[in-house]
């Protein structure tokens, strides 16, 4: 399994980009921005994405989709599907029309994208997946299990430390999760909490993301490949 971190911060962070995940070349994990420079750095094709997963709509998660979908109309007019919790359609519409105004009904009649509610276990681009609602701000947030190659991958987005992503974690063969900062941080899980949720599933990888600042070991880095 490739990973491509193309982010790994939070959403203020001063050293690092917004978190979002390339899995295999065609996942995308979550969209903070910027999706398209740091993809063609690191060698991966945009039009080559066919599902995104949206863990929940705060704009470090989400809003590097804006200028992706122009890419997807202009450049790689291939068909995309967008996972996410309830709603999802509605949010990337709306932001398709705050990112590009009255311009953006001529834009979307040329954009292959179709939407799908995330559900407790489904299909999407040929994989299958899971999801759970998992605790995050006043909106909450969806976990996934993806299921890639005999292999389980998780992916958590941001989540308070709660049983719900004990639970999405289970006999995960690698897992992506939060840990945002060395105190405790609201709405989000802390290094001491990421580390006791690592020391519970000893028999999964885990890789950590969201890191407001500094470094934390086994966290992933900015612009990072790994193969696992």
């Amino acid at each position: 399994m490739k990973l491509a971190f193309l982010g790994t911060g939070a959403a203020f962070s001063l050293e690092r980009y917004n978190g979002a995940v390339v899995v295999d070349g065609r996942v995308l994990l979550d969209a903070g921005a910027p999706l398209l420079p740091h993809m063609h750095k690191l060698g991966l094709d945009p039009g080559a994405i066919e599902v995104v997963f949206l863990t929940h709509f705060h704009g470090d998660h989400l809003l590097g989709l804006a200028s992706f979908l122009l890419h997807r109309i202009f450049v790689a007019p291939t068909p995309l599907l967008v996972v996410g919790p309830p709603g999802v359609d509605k949010k990337v519409e709306e932001l398709g029309a705050l990112a590009w105004g009255a311009d953006w009904p001529q834009l979307r009649s040329q954009l292959q994208i179709s939407y799908q509610n995330a559900v407790a276990r489904g299909q999407a681009a040929g994989l299958t997946y899971e999801s759970r609602t998992l605790d995050h701000g006043s909106e909450g947030g969806t976990g996934y299990r993806l299921h890639i190659g005999g292999r389980v991958l998780v992916y958590a987005g941001d989540s308070e430390m709660t049983s719900a992503l004990d639970a999405l974690v289970e006999g995960a063969d690698i897992a992506i999760v939060e840990a945002t900062g060395p105190g405790p941080v609201p709405s989000h899980t802390s290094w001491a909490e990421a580390a006791g949720l690592q020391a519970r599933h000893p028999s999964t990888i885990f890789m950590f993301n969201h890191l407001y600042s500094g470094q934390l070991e086994g966290a992933a880095r900015d612009l990072e490949l790994v193969e696992i």
